[in-house]
């Protein structure tokens, strides 16, 4: 029974933190996470945790899979130097330093660098649901990072775990091949599983068939790479980065929409319950220690979220400088950003659920049934400090976001612009050709031609700036939709009055609901 009270639960926190995040104006994550620190109090739910093979295995995959899908490969392209060694060398610089502080801490070397590792990524989901208001530039840097700094961090963090166990021995060459097969393995497993999805979905011509293979995709791509011994989440990121490009020139109209729709609720919900859990784990690990160990863990969980706040802060204050003085190419200079500005990214860098995932996913006994040292001060600093970064970052985003003075972003809005225009003028251009080989009558072609020449005078109103053209088709859109919700009341009376079978009124209202979502979806873009 405990498991359906927890999917309420869990429900009614994700629903309720949503709506209170908009009227309070604070992030969603630090509402869920306060949701499940209290939730902690509660003697049915003291047991629940988040089991570390749920989240590498399930949420990781499908969480990963939907950033990649809607990050943009031609920024990652453009700032793949900055994105590359901010998921690698700071990665290693923030475990080294993470490791250095907890061995003055007293944990040994090998449970030191368990837990740098698993404190070194960011989490992509934090970083989407938080990091928001930013330039495009700024916040696919940070969503690029966060993708791929968890491939990175698990190695070490399984190297850290083969070593303190006893199962290998450290060597410079051992962590050099792991760290190559992971990224090789996982991207050549990626561009497979990309490859296969696509041969697939060629072939089908349902959009539920085509949906269940949209779903299975992310784990199939973690499934091979951890077969080959690649890196799951590297394998997850580049199949979905090439799907972003392939996709739009084989997914049909109808199935793309479907596939929108559930991932966008899926993902939401997962997100949610990772948070609430989060909150619940870190009351969890606090409610085991009495009251002179949890004075002694606050310092520590504040010493180590320092460490790494002020290792990501140093990193970005010196290593712009030392790019800027060996690549002094003028193409270079265009992209460098001010000191204020480079504040933002050093305060992004959640930490959240892979971290506690990785310290739950600690073994208890090493080789020869010994008990893994330092085991329960690894879960609890690790908790802490993912709920401390969550909260007072997030907290403080907004603050370092105006200080910093970010330039106003339009470049979005100006491609948007042209995509639509250009669309719309060369769709109008190539009308007549396509009417011939369609084989339409004259009245359907001038009845199309009059859309398109209303349609395009809209679009130059716009760009003209004419108020006049752009209210009325405002008002004709209201008008439209009021006309659509007067049809779906005729129906359903219609149905109430046993006129129509329940069948017909699903099929019709199936009509009207498309009509109606491309009106208001049209509507919120000329907003």
């Amino acid at each position: 029974m405990l498991g359906l009270e927890l999917v309420v639960v869990l429900g009614v926190c994700i629903l309720a933190s949503s709506v209170a995040s908009g009227r309070l104006r604070l992030a969603a994550p630090v509402l869920l996470v306060v949701c499940g620190a209290v939730l902690g109090f509660v003697p049915a739910l003291e047991s629940v945790s988040l089991p570390p093979e749920a989240m590498l295995l399930i949420f990781l995959p499908a969480l990963l899979y939907w950033e990649s899908l809607n990050t943009s490969l031609r920024e990652i392209r453009s700032n793949l130097r900055p994105i590359v060694l901010l998921s690698t060398l700071l990665v290693l610089a923030t475990a080294a330093a993470v490791a250095s502080v907890a061995h003055a801490l007293g944990l040994d070397w090998g449970p030191a660098w368990v837990l740098g590792a698993a404190l070194a990524p960011t989490d992509a989901t934090a970083v989407s649901a938080i990091a928001r208001g930013m330039p495009r530039r700024t916040t696919t840097i940070l969503r690029a990072e966060s993708l791929i700094n968890d491939g990175t961090a698990l190695v070490i963090y399984a190297i850290a775990i083969a070593v303190t166990t006893g199962e290998q021995q450290f060597s410079a060459g051992m962590v050099s091949w792991r760290l190559l097969l992971s990224y090789v393995g996982g991207a050549v497993a990626g561009l497979a599983i990309a490859w296969l999805a696509v041969q697939v979905r060629k072939r089908l011509d349902s959009p539920l068939h085509e949906s269940v293979v949209s779903i299975l995709t992310p784990f199939a791509a973690f499934l091979l790479a951890e077969l080959v011994h690649g890196s799951g989440v590297i394998a997850v990121v580049v199949c979905g980065l090439t799907l972003s490009q392939v996709g739009p020139r084989i997914v049909p109209a109808d199935t793309r929409q479907q596939s929108y729709a559930f991932w966008s609720l899926a993902t939401f919900l997962l997100n949610g319950a990772l948070f609430v859990l989060i909150g619940l784990q870190a009351h969890g690990a606090v409610r085991a220690l009495n009251g002179s160990e949890i004075l002694t863990a606050f310092g520590a969980i504040g010493l180590v979220a320092l460490t790494v706040a002020a290792t990501r802060m140093l990193w970005s204050y010196t290593t712009p400088y030392v790019i800027r003085a060996i690549d002094r190419r003028p193409q270079q200079r265009l992209r460098r950003v001010g000191a204020r500005q480079r504040l933002v990214s050093s305060a992004a860098g959640f930490r959240g659920a892979v971290s506690l995932a990785a310290a739950l996913a600690v073994p208890e006994t090493v080789v020869g049934g010994g008990p893994f040292p330092f085991r329960g001060e690894i879960i609890l600093i690790t908790s802490g400090v993912v709920v401390l970064t969550l909260i007072v970052q997030a907290l403080m985003l907004p603050s370092i976001i105006r200080f910093s003075q970010l330039p106003e972003d339009t470049a979005l809005d100006e491609e948007l612009r042209l995509a639509q225009s250009t669309a719309s003028e060369e769709a109008y251009e190539a009308l007549p050709g396509l009417a011939d080989k369609v084989g339409v009558s004259d009245v359907v072609y001038k009845r199309v031609r009059a859309e398109y020449e209303h349609h395009l005078e809209v679009v130059r109103a716009k760009e003209a700036g004419d108020e006049e053209v752009v209210q009325s088709e405002t008002e004709y859109t209201a008008l439209r939709l009021e006309l659509i919700a007067h049809k779906r009341a005729t129906v359903v009376r219609l149905r109430d009055e046993r006129a129509i079978d329940d069948i017909v009124l699903r099929a019709v209202q199936t009509r009207l609901d498309i009509e109606e979502v491309r009106l208001s979806r049209r509507e919120i873009a000329e907003d």
